[in-house]
């Protein structure tokens, strides 16, 4: 594991050389490169004869933060992803690959930077544009009741959640984030969207959206409307476990090709 200084932040990352294309690997909010293990989240486990840059985001895993909000803004996620690739493969086309959070990452910096990938593969979408008000007053009532009450009683809080068909056979995942910066976590997940549809229509690379049904934070009604946008995309939508358990092969062939 090596560490890589952004503003406000030292980030810690992984770097497999395998002398292929490079590829780098985002996580979703509130967890890391372990915790997307355990979820089956961590499709860069199939990839062999890559270059496999995967890093925590600010704030999660081994990765440092600050209690900011404004820091956690995707746009802001964006800018530490583009000067990693700055620092791991300059000058290079890169494909990403990231659930969630990491999606709206890797879409920020696809529209500000449309040369800097060569694909994207883009896993679980979040709530987005209309379906993203309702998540923020979420998000922001979740940072109030961890700061007067505690981590323990907003998991307790969250305990009767239904989890989507794909993900029954998981077992159970705490945050891997630090109790103080939590609230920040949120507050500025409740600040950010993915951009707007105009923008996202301009990034013309080859996109794969793999989305799984039955999850509110993830809708499959996200993931429609950017293989819609999006001009050479292409939707699957994972109904079981096993479904989930082909997207590495998944990443595997869009790399590939």
């Amino acid at each position: 594991m090596t560490s890589f200084d952004v503003p406000g932040a030292r980030l810690a990352a992984e770097y497999s050389d395998e002398h292929g294309r490079p590829v780098v690997q985002l996580h979703g909010l509130t967890s890391s490169r372990a915790r997307d293990r355990v979820l089956d989240l961590d499709l860069g486990r199939g990839l062999s004869g890559t270059r496999l840059l995967r890093y925590d985001a600010r704030g999660h895993g081994f990765s440092t933060g600050r209690a900011v909000p404004d820091d956690y803004r995707w746009p802001n996620l964006a800018d530490d992803l583009l000067r990693l690739l700055d620092h791991w493969f300059p000058g290079e086309q890169v494909h990403g690959v990231g659930p969630s959070m990491g999606t709206g990452t890797l879409l920020h910096a696809a529209v500000r930077e449309p040369g800097r990938f060569s694909g994207l593969t883009l896993m679980v979408p979040p709530t987005a544009w209309a379906t993203r008000i309702a998540k923020a007053a979420e998000y922001r009532a979740a940072a109030t009741l961890i700061e007067e009450r505690g981590l323990e009683e907003f998991l307790a809080a969250g305990e009767g959640a239904v989890a989507p068909p794909a993900t029954v056979e998981h077992p159970p995942t705490r945050p891997d984030v630090p109790e103080a910066l939590l609230p920040s976590l949120f507050r500025g997940a409740a600040a950010s969207d993915l951009p707007a549809l105009g923008e996202i229509a301009r990034i013309d690379v080859p996109v794969t959206v793999l989305a799984w049904i039955d999850d509110p934070s993830h809708p499959v009604s996200t993931a429609e409307e950017l293989s819609r946008t999006l001009p050479r995309a292409t939707l699957s939508v994972a109904r079981t476990p096993q479904d989930v358990q082909e997207w590495p092969s998944v990443l595997l062939r869009d790399v590939a090709g």
